[in-house]
């Protein structure tokens, strides 16, 4: 049985790498470093963390570079990544997220608040594993295998979509305001803006858009309420 939760740091800053190791190690977790990119994908690879913290501005590859990788590549397609960024402007924090990031933390951060979001983090991660795998119309979702299946066809999303996709999933037909996405997917107690939600519905419905033509576009699974939020239906009649 797995121990401690191992979290990943990569800043090309040395002091903040050593301040986020220790307030980790306090919140019980066990903690590794890198200082670049290279040196973080060789540590995903070999050690597997549980979650990264990736700061965004690194020389040579940046961290939003990193991220995108990650995503593409199935075996860290699915790793929880929080982006640690001095960027705070609106435009950044979409390119963030539809980069594929979970979340994202502005710097300066209250060590306190990191390790809040860290753990809701884990925390829905940990809830969709546990599971049935779902199935409508000829797409379906594997919590345990974390994989979607489009007419058997394999999917690439990031692990936002894929929680956003199986809450949906979970709860056919019923429309959810984009509050209610953020307190069920993202977690009640974390501070994130409304609008996220329609920039990984985005994310979403590209993920589930057809390989070929002819072929059923799932995207359109993910349906619009106007004047409420979104819902899942595999009928296309849409509100």
């Amino acid at each position: 049985m797995k121990g401690k939760q191992t979290i990943l740091v990569v800043d090309d800053e040395a002091a903040i790498r050593d301040m986020v190791q220790l307030s980790l190690e306090l919140a019980g977790f066990d903690c590794l470093q890198a200082a670049n990119a290279r040196e973080a994908m060789g540590r995903i690879l070999d050690e597997r963390p549980d979650l990264v913290l990736l700061d965004w501005m690194m020389p040579e590859t940046s961290g939003y570079e990193l991220l995108r990788r990650l995503r593409r590549e199935e075996a860290t397609a699915a790793l929880p990544v929080i982006m640690l960024t001095a960027k705070v402007e609106e435009g950044n924090r979409v390119q963030g997220l539809e980069g594929g990031a979970d979340d994202y933390v502005a710097k300066p951060f209250s060590p306190r608040e990191l390790v809040a979001r860290i753990r809701a983090l884990l925390r829905r991660t940990a809830a969709v594993e546990e599971q049935e795998p779902l199935e409508f119309g000829g797409l379906r979702l594997d919590p345990l295998a974390h994989r979607v299946f489009a007419e058997g066809r394999a999917l690439e999303m990031g692990p936002t979509e894929f929680r956003l996709l199986h809450f949906l999933m979970s709860h056919p037909e019923r429309a959810y305001s984009r509050a209610q996405l953020l307190d069920n997917v993202w977690g009640a107690n974390v501070y994130i803006d409304e609008r996220t939600v329609d920039v990984h519905v985005r994310r979403l419905r590209k993920a589930l858009e057809p390989a070929a033509p002819g072929a059923t576009d799932f995207g359109e699974f993910i349906q619009t309420v106007r004047g409420t939020g979104y819902r899942f239906s595999a009928h296309t009649v849409r509100a």
